[in-house]
């Protein structure tokens, strides 16, 4: 364990020995207040001085579907929505619900089922949809949650409350919690970094998804890009050597040290460590982008997009090779969910970019021998309505947005194999049994992580906050 000094400390070591920060500081010291945090946290309330309990898992692969996937075209089968086509949707199954602007006014909302068939497979018995034939070949690796609810209806609020517990822009991301209190475990890359899938972009994502919040900047996701500069601003330009910019650092470093004096900010800190990160980068960056000590085997298991940066598969392969160095949370979205209309052409080109390579990573960590210590997680920010949006005609249709019941799927870090968790209504409209809702999720998430979700908090304008604000429950159905 690692002595962290007092920062006020550490600025007069600093000033009294003359040392840059290029091999003290952030090896020996600053950098320690995101590595050590057991350490550097003791005592401060909401702050984990240790997880809580035992981990099952030490980091995430999320596979966040922005848009809303159809749980109705791929793992809730419902042969009554077949039978009623064009019917009129029951007012009790509606129930008096809101509807979205996009199809609230239609004079008619029709009944519609899918077009895509199921079948149950492995010895779970799962359904999955002849969309994804490779995720059905792991149905007894996943956890199937068909019981998933949120509370809003639009892609912004709705995006905004998965990824930071919270509705409204402004809270810390998922991900910037986790390494607010857990710290990182890899001092040369990010503890949180975000990969986004290219051509794919029906919905803005915008970084303050990523986002740190009201927590310390050291604190946010890093965007790995695909294509040359993985990480922008990243490489020295032509001209500045690695000792012409170390040299930089060290001087920068002083004067944020006298500008730390001088407005006691811990932005201060956090700046100088983000400098102290990018600088470690430019080595560890090249080195997990680098693709060709991967096997011929794996990379064809990826399929052949793997090759391309920023496709869905790639960043799949890049979470792989970012898990195995210890990353704690890897964020990868795919847009281009939001089926309003032609639904059945467009999902069938997203599932086909998502299917091979969701299966490829959950088997690639399998042989690895790290899934089990780490949990990835697939789904959207809500589901599809089970009436048609706009007209219904042979062949083709929509589905407006549903917050009501949507599915997720998990894999490894101590979620429960080959079980499916609660259940929708015969319309796939409503929730029959076992609701789980966003808040639970996170909860259930970090209680994998070690952590109790009601004690980690940070205190913001006179408040203690949380992910979870003052909801969930850990799901301890679904944990092995």
């Amino acid at each position: 364990m690692h002595t962290i000094l007092p920062a006020a400390n550490r600025r007069l070591f600093l000033q009294q020995s003359g040392l840059g920060l290029g091999g003290v500081a952030l090896a020996g010291l600053l950098g320690r207040d995101a590595v050590a945090a057991d350490t550097a946290r003791r005592g401060t309330p909401g702050v984990l001085a240790r997880p809580h309990h035992a981990p099952k898992a030490k980091r995430i692969i999320s596979l966040f579907m922005a848009g809303g996937p159809s749980h109705l075209e791929l793992f809730d089968d419902k042969p009554l929505l077949l039978k009623s086509q064009g019917q009129e949707i029951p007012d009790g199954v509606r129930g008096g619900q809101r509807l979205t602007g996009m199809s609230g006014f239609q004079s008619s909302l029709p009944l519609v089922g899918s077009f895509a068939k199921f079948a149950r497979h492995g010895q779970s018995g799962a359904t999955v949809s002849e969309l994804l034939p490779n995720i059905a070949k792991m149905a007894d690796d996943l956890t199937f949650v068909k019981s998933v609810h949120t509370d809003a209806i639009n892609h912004d609020p709705a995006i905004t409350l998965f990824q930071t517990g919270h509705q409204l822009a402004g809270r810390p991301s998922f991900g910037s919690w986790l390494s607010y209190g857990l710290g990182s475990a890899n001092e040369n890359l990010p503890g949180f970094v975000v990969l986004v899938s290219k051509d794919r972009a029906e919905q803005g994502l915008y970084a303050r998804l990523w986002g740190n919040g009201f927590l310390e900047s050291t604190h946010q996701g890093v965007q790995f890009r695909g294509g040359k500069d993985p990480v922008l601003y990243l490489q020295n330009p032509a001209g500045v050597t690695p000792e012409s910019r170390r040299k930089m650092l060290d001087k920068l470093a002083e004067l944020n040290a006298a500008s730390a004096d001088a407005a006691t900010d811990p932005e201060v800190s956090a700046r100088v460590q983000q400098y102290e990160m990018a600088y470690r980068m430019q080595t560890s960056v090249p080195d997990v982008m680098d693709l060709s000590k991967e096997p011929q085997a794996v990379l064809d298991a990826y399929g052949p997009e793997a090759k391309t940066p920023g496709t869905f598969a790639a960043n799949c392969l890049l979470a792989r090779r970012l898990a195995q160095r210890d990353v704690r949370f890897i964020q990868l979205y795919h847009p281009g969910w939001d089926q309003h209309g032609g639904l059945p052409g467009a999902i069938k080109r997203q599932a086909a970019d998502i299917d091979r390579a969701s299966y490829a990573l959950v088997q690639d960590l399998k042989r690895l021998g790290m899934l089990d210590d780490t949990l990835v997680t697939w789904g959207g920010e809500f589901g599809r309505t089970a009436y048609t949006q706009g007209k219904l005609s042979p062949g083709n249709y929509g589905r407006d947005h549903h917050p009501r019941c949507f599915t997720m799927w998990f894999a490894g870090g101590g979620m429960k194999p080959g079980t499916s968790f609660g259940a929708t209504d015969d319309h796939g409209y409503n929730i029959a049994a076992d609701p789980v809702h966003v808040h639970d999720v996170h909860a259930t998430l970090l209680h994998l992580l070690g952590i109790d979700h009601e004690k980690l908090t940070s205190k913001f304008q006179g408040r203690y906050y949380r992910l979870t604000d003052v909801h969930g429950r850990v799901v301890k159905e679904i944990l092995a």
